[in-house]
């Protein structure tokens, strides 16, 4: 099974200012299903415009939230239902943003472990994180977001367990920006991961546009064996 890809429109953790126009130009790749940003950068009103331009156009999609009190988590589920997103990722784990979500047609993936700052810093031990990753799927959490390559400890040891150890759909997230790292994500194999300052700071293709470096990940993804 291939890891899918969630193509954030995002640099160091904040929208772009353009991504409206940045996905305008991808949004024809049919092989590209999941789109998503962050909840800082853009106006709320560009946030529904994006989204519905994304819905239009078939995509699933994502916030990721990277504020981290319980008022800033529970403002941005608001947010997400307010603007249609189907999935909230990060933000920390909080009853009353789980308990808000539950009738909500928008799905709560929420980080796990000791999150903090931006761009994000993921601490915790490899078992504590597995520990309250269960708990939390016990509770009926389906997914989670996981900082695996902004984890202090070694992000693949980490992403191995996790994804062994859950039944949830876990998607990697921060960070994969090479190849190699793209290997790794295949070898793990979680349910998805995302990119976006990858895209706009080229690492794929040097001296080509995001939609170069987009096709350029495509291809490597569908040539990894």
């Amino acid at each position: 099974m291939k890891s899918e890809l969630v193509v954030m429109l995002t640099y160091n953790d904040v929208t772009v200012k353009n991504a409206q126009e940045v996905f305008e130009s991808c949004k024809d790749l049919e092989s590209v299903k999941n789109w998503g940003f962050k909840n800082v950068g853009l106006p709320v009103d560009e946030m529904k415009e994006l989204v519905d331009s994304m819905k239009e156009a078939g995509k699933t999609t994502y916030l990721e939230v990277v504020t981290y009190t319980e008022e800033e988590c529970l403002k941005n589920a608001m947010l997400a239902v307010e603007c249609g997103f189907d999935y909230l990722c990060g933000t920390l784990f909080y009853e009353s943003v789980w308990e808000y979500l539950k009738d909500k047609p928008t799905t709560y993936q929420p980080f796990i472990g000791e999150v903090y700052g931006s761009p994000s810093v993921l601490e915790g031990s490899i078992y504590e994180i597995v520990a309250q990753a269960k708990k939390l799927e016990d509770k009926g959490v389906k997914g989670f977001d996981l900082l695996a390559y902004r984890y202090t400890g070694n992000p693949e040891i980490l992403a191995e367990n996790c994804v062994g150890n859950l039944n949830a759909s876990v998607v990697m997230a921060g960070s994969i920006d090479s190849r190699e790292r793209l290997e790794k994500v295949n070898e793990i194999q979680p349910w998805g991961f995302t990119m976006g300052s990858a895209l706009f700071k080229k690492m794929f293709v040097k001296d080509g546009s995001f939609r170069d470096n987009l096709e350029e990940v495509v291809s490597i993804m569908d040539s990894i064996q």
